[in-house]
Parts: structure tokens; C-alpha cells; sequence
């Protein structure tokens, strides 16, 4: 099953379990069947097709296309998640998060304390992350690390198909507003995906690869550069573990630690930031709490401190890619 396919799954196993389970954004639906007269299958179902057919088996009630506002979809899903819905909010490319940021920022994060504990906010974000397909600076962005610094909100980011459907079902299945990170460059990717439902905790990380000498935690489309590497040094005798938090709140903060303290070294790669970004986060817990099972210094993989770009031969160099990985794991083992 690809990426596409599990999130799809994902949401459609929520819907069938749960009646207050709804969907809201632009174009869900592809403009109530679009181009099909006979409504069986929608025209789009969203910018990259994620959301296709689910209107044909839910129909307008759940399904549910609101006019280009973010304001307005996600103050909806987060009104209609207080008094008692479940809702899933597309808010297309988490880019736009600026436009409706209050409503994520100083409402829905906030709703279960500003209440004493009485108020539910079951309310699951969807949104398209990442750079690689020269969609330009307005399109291509990664903010997790803005939505981790926000306490009250859950933030998961997958990294292959098996993980994107059984982590959407938890989150929304979850009581808490849940930021839900898509990696536009993984849609197509496949991974072996169970038929049935299945749910995977938040807050627990995966080691994609097991290794002896060089920790690399990465999320998204960097785990699996990140697998890359493990694979193509691995016939050097250079043993490369791999974690992906898959959450990055709740962080799994005992199982990073735990491959930082057996191998004794720490590359982070992350697509976020520059500054400020979930990287820093990771190499700060280890300068924190790991400090003595440290043998080198910590090495950081991150972009440039500018907007992605729209040229795809400087996006490339923007990205953290596969070979700047394999630097920095080298650098670490040398040390």
C-alpha cells in the first residue's frame, strides 16, 4: 500500500468505527464529485488525491468542503471537536498554518487547561510537509518543530505507510488536538500494510536499522536517507542505528537515549529549521542527559537558514540529502 493509500485507509477505519468521525477542508471531496456526473468517484479529493472516494462512502454530512479559509475550516473543526465530534482538518499544505495559527496556538492546544481538565479536543490536523518536488518556499516547508514547541498539541510525523495508517487512527481516536504530518515526497511510497485496522502508540519511536557505532535519529523523508546510508556503509564495517521518534510529542525520549548511551555517537538529521528547529532539540537531550556515553561531537544535519527553494538544482542543495548524512556519519565514527 502506498503513503496515499494508508492515510486514506487510516481515516476511512476511523470513519466506520466512529459516526462522529468528519472530515473538513478545501476540496476534499473534489467539488461534490467534480467531473463524474454519476458521483461514484471524486475528480480530486484533495491537492495530491488523499481524501478520494471517501465522500462517495460518507457522503456531504461527513465529508465536508468548506470555501479557501483556513481560519474558517479549522476554527469549525476545532469548535466542532469541543462539543463533541470527532473531526479530521485538512489544512492542505501545513504552510499555511499562519493563516488559522490562533485557533491551533491560543484555543485548541489550550481548550483541556483553560477548562480545569473538563474539555475534549479530539481534533487531528492533516497537513503536507517537505521539500523536493520544487514546489517553492510557500509550499515546502516543515514546521513540526514550531507545532512540538506548542504545549497541548500532539505532533506525529511518519515515515512510511504502515506507520502513516496505524498512527492516524490512534491520533484521532485520541482526545487531544493532534498535528498530522505528511511528507509530500512519500505518497508514493509503498510499504507492506495490513487489511485490517491497527493502532501504533504515540510516543514510541522505530529503529528502521539496528546498529553498534553511530546513532542517526531523523524524521519522514530523512529516515529513510537515512536507511540509505545504513545500508551502503553498512558492507564498511560502519554499524548504523537508525530511530525514528515517529512522535514528536510525546518524544520517546528513553529509547534516543537509550541508542545513544549503546553506540556513543549522534548524528540528527532534520528538515525543519536551521534554528531553532527539532534537531537542535534532539542534540540538546543528548548534551542534557547523555553527555557522558558521548565519544564525539554531536553532528547536526539540517538546511540552510533560508526559504526552500523553487529552483530544483538549489533545492537539492537545500535539502539534507543522503551524502551530507554520510558525511556527517563519518565525521562521527572518525572522531
Amino acid at each position: 500500500m502506498s503513503f496515499r493509500e494508508a492515510v486514506r485507509a487510516g481515516m476511512a477505519d476511523a470513519m466506520r468505527e466512529d459516526e462522529d468521525v468528519v472530515l473538513i477542508g478545501e476540496d476534499l471531496r473534489g467539488g461534490k464529485g467534480g467531473l463524474n456526473p454519476d458521483k461514484t468517484v471524486e475528480a480530486f479529493g484533495g491537492v495530491f488525491g488523499v481524501t478520494q472516494g471517501l465522500w462517495t462512502e460518507f457522503g456531504d454530512d461527513r465529508v465536508i468542503d468548506t470555501p479557501i479559509s483556513e481560519a474558517a475550516l479549522l476554527g469549525m473543526a476545532a469548535g466542532a471537536a469541543v462539543t463533541g465530534l470527532r473531526p479530521v482538518a485538512e489544512l492542505m499544505f501545513m504552510d499555511f498554518f499562519g493563516v488559522a495559527y490562533d485557533t491551533i496556538y491560543n484555543q485548541a492546544a489550550k481548550f483541556r487547561y483553560m477548562f480545569g481538565g473538563k474539555a475534549r479536543t479530539p481534533l487531528v490536523v492533516r497537513g503536507i510537509i517537505g521539500a523536493g518536488a520544487s514546489a517553492a518556499g510557500q509550499h515546502s516547508n516543515s514546521p513540526y518543530n514550531i507545532f512540538t514547541s506548542t504545549a497541548g498539541l500532539k505532533v506525529v510525523v511518519p515515515s512510511n505507510a504502515y506507520d502513516a495508517r496505524g498512527l492516524l487512527l490512534e491520533s484521532i481516536r485520541d482526545d487531544d488536538p493532534v498535528m498530522f504530518c505528511e511528507h509530500k515526497m512519500l505518497y508514493d511510497l509503498k510499504s507492506e500494510v495490513p487489511d485490517e485496522p491497527y493502532t501504533i502508540p504515540l510516543g514510541v519511536a522505530a529503529y528502521p536499522r539496528e546498529g553498534t557505532d553511530v546513532t542517526v535519529v531523523a524524521l519522514g523523508q530523512m529516515v529513510n536517507f537515512a536507511v540509505t546510508v545504513a545500508d551502503k556503509l553498512a558492507p564498511e564495517g560502519i554499524s548504523v542505528e537508525v530511530v525514528d521518534p515517529r512522535t514528536t510529542s510525546p518524544l520517546d525520549e528513553d529509547g534516543i537515549l537509550e541508542s545513544i548511551a549503546a553506540t556513543g555517537r549522534l548524528v540528527v538529521v532534520d528538515e525543519s529549521a536551521n534554528r531553532c528547529g527539532f534537531g537542535h532539540d534532539i542534540a540538546a537531550l543528548a548534551a542534557t542527559k547523555a553527555f557522558d556515553s558521548l565519544k564525539a561531537p554531536i553532528q547536526l544535519v539540517v538546511p540552510p537558514h533560508s526559504p526552500v527553494p523553487f529552483s530544483a538544482v538549489l533545492e537539492k542543495e537545500w535539502l539534507p540529502g543522503p551524502d551530507r548524512i554520510e558525511d556527517a556519519v563519518r565525521a562521527a565514527v572518525g572522531a
